[in-house]
């Protein structure tokens, strides 16, 4: 499945397409690789919100 492309108003549909899309990713893994795709793409985000907070200083 291809990676959602989301609309800029950020709908409900984009909720869906998203859930979907994650759903689809990650069906076939075992519980370790599911808990270590999900602590990957947490990380990468709150590093890139800190990177935020750091420029609006």
């Amino acid at each position: 499945m291809e990676k959602p492309i989301l609309s800029p108003n950020f709908t409900i549909e984009d909720i869906h397409k998203l859930r979907e899309y994650n759903y689809y990713m990650t069906k076939d893994m075992t519980p370790k690789e599911r808990q270590d795709y999900y602590n990957e793409r947490g990380m990468a985000f709150q590093r890139e919100i800190e990177a935020g907070r750091l420029q609006k200083a």
